[in-house]
């Protein structure tokens, strides 16, 4: 029968389907991928990434780089949503499962162009993240996490990152305090524990603050700068002048009126240096705007006050201090304030900053992270950050397993030993599972000058006589090694998170045989 062509697509759309759809999404991932590679490890690079706006980032942190990039491809943005993942769940471990998506997909195209069929890929490649979790579990070191192991694990994370001019293991150090600061019988709070930054002066005067840091000041320069045994409000209304709801206009038609409204108004802001006078508090954080009358009056009584404190800060003074936010001075009394050992004014770089520590319920501690320049800081604050979720990680959610490879050369060698026990092209799937795993150690390899190839038979043949083996950075160069000795340590969640978040994502692209985009 004729007829006309029937078109269910708009003339616009575009698609793309079959082997072309599927070679333009793994190539996309892969590209993506191999954007970090180079990054990873403790002789990893570092990247720039300028803006439109002529911002500049400088780093080697996976989950920054891939954020930061300007992505459209739809599978390339599953790689950076993997890289997401890994942060959110774990805090680190970005690069190496963004790394290990796009050799999975690498192995993928293979099979693919072998007519191995994307479902059957799918199959093996979950099949192989099993017995990875396995391999995991077995290789989880029997240790205590005491101060010393996590100090080890916190330098791990931070070995090659961006610190400026002081070792990684002196920030471990102030990392596991703080860590050690936050922890309860229910684990770590990670929300107790800040990382504020402050550019002009070195890194090696990073540290520990037991209490909280706001950026905000005395709001009269009257006021005290620094307040020992505080009693502290925290409140969330405006100490102003309350304006009417309604569009009103008002005549004044003499000079005694006037006078009334200006005393009804004065009177009114000097109510509000009394009620917060009465209460008790000889320190104030307002998150609305405070009248300058107001202020005045209370510099006069030896009040500190300081107005538009985030609401995020307004939390972490009343988690630090036990103080309860008010929504008006009627619900300001002694039972709403908190208290702290002292709130001192300090001078950070160029800018003042309002400390208070030894607060009454003092579980949250502050790392204020110092650089010379905004972008050694920056760097050094992300390095702190990771370093802070992987000891985190490691205490609350399994243990840890040995670096610098290790772990994955152990992972890839029980994939190939089960290997022969599955069968038809599944067996194909898994195998080229291991092999995609090799690229971690491959890559820590390539990066710390060593041959890639001879120290991926060297791993191999490490492992099977000692049952590990890992890539050590020593001086110029590497040396294969047990990474335990040198205190090398991840966290097993981060290895774990790594091997699912990058499964799900290689799977989901090699499954793809259609894109239909619209106009």
């Amino acid at each position: 029968m004729g007829g006309q062509p029937l078109f269910i697509l708009d003339e616009d759309a575009q698609r793309t389907h079959g082997k072309d759809a599927q070679s333009s999404n793994i190539s996309a991932g892969k590209a993506v991928s191999e954007s970090v590679r180079t990054t990873l490890g403790p002789r990893g690079m570092d990247k720039m990434l300028v803006s439109d706006d002529g911002d500049v980032v400088i780093t080697n942190d996976g989950a920054t780089i891939l954020s930061e990039m300007d992505i459209e491809h739809p599978a390339a943005q599953m790689i950076v949503e993997v890289a997401q993942t890994q942060e959110d769940e774990v805090g680190d471990g970005t690069t190496t499962a963004s790394v290990l998506a796009g050799e999975l997909l690498t192995k993928g195209e293979d099979l693919l162009d072998d007519d191995v069929h994307p479902t059957t890929i799918v199959e093996g490649y979950s099949a192989a993240a099993e017995l990875a979790q396995d391999a995991i579990n077995e290789i989880v070191l029997d240790a205590d996490l005491d101060d010393e192991t996590l100090v080890e694990v916190a330098e791990s994370s931070m070995t090659g990152k961006g610190t400026g001019d002081v070792e990684a293991g002196k920030l471990a150090e102030v990392v596991v305090d703080a860590v050690r600061h936050a922890k309860s019988d229910n684990g770590v709070r990670r929300d107790n524990i800040e990382v504020h930054s402050q550019s002009g002066a070195a890194s090696s005067a990073t540290k520990l603050v037991e209490g909280v840091i706001v950026d905000e000041t005395a709001v009269h320069d009257n006021m005290p700068t620094s307040v020992e045994d505080a009693s502290i409000a925290v409140i969330d209304t405006e100490l102003d002048v309350r304006e009417s709801n309604i569009d009103a206009e008002y005549n004044v038609s003499s000079v005694d009126q006037l006078n009334a409204a200006l005393d009804a108004e004065e009177s009114e802001l000097q109510g509000y240096a009394e009620e917060v006078v009465e209460s008790g508090a000889d320190v104030a954080f307002v998150t609305e705007d405070v009248a300058d009358r107001v202020a005045s009056q209370l510099a006069k009584e030896g009040v500190f006050v300081a107005d538009g404190i985030s609401s995020s800060t307004a939390k972490d003074i009343v988690e630090a201090t036990g103080a309860k936010r008010v929504g008006s001075l009627e619900a300001l009394d002694e039972d709403a304030l908190g208290h702290a050992d002292s709130v001192n004014v300090e001078k950070q770089g160029d800018d003042d900053v309002t400390f208070i520590t030894g607060g009454a319920t003092a579980e949250s501690v502050t790392v204020i992270a110092r650089g010379s320049t905004e972008h050694v800081v920056d760097e050094l604050e992300r390095a702190l950050n990771d370093a802070l979720d992987t000891v985190i990680a490691a205490l609350d959610a399994g243990g840890v397993v040995p670096g610098a490879g290790a772990t994955e050369i152990a992972i890839a060698d029980h994939i190939r030993s089960e290997a022969a026990s599955i069968e038809g092209r599944k067996q194909l799937a898994v195998e080229a599972f291991a092999d995609a795993v090799d690229v971690l150690p491959r890559t820590l390899a390539e990066n710390t000058g060593l041959d890639a190839i001879d120290a991926l038979v060297d791993l191999r043949a490490e492992h099977e006589s000692e049952g590990i083996a890992g890539v050590i950075s020593e001086g110029q160069t590497g040396v294969v090694g047990d990474p335990v000795d040198y205190g090398i340590l991840d966290p097993a969640a981060v290895k774990r998170e790594a091997v699912d978040s990058a499964t799900e994502a290689a799977t989901m692209i090699v499954r793809i045989d259609d894109v239909i985009s619209s106009s």
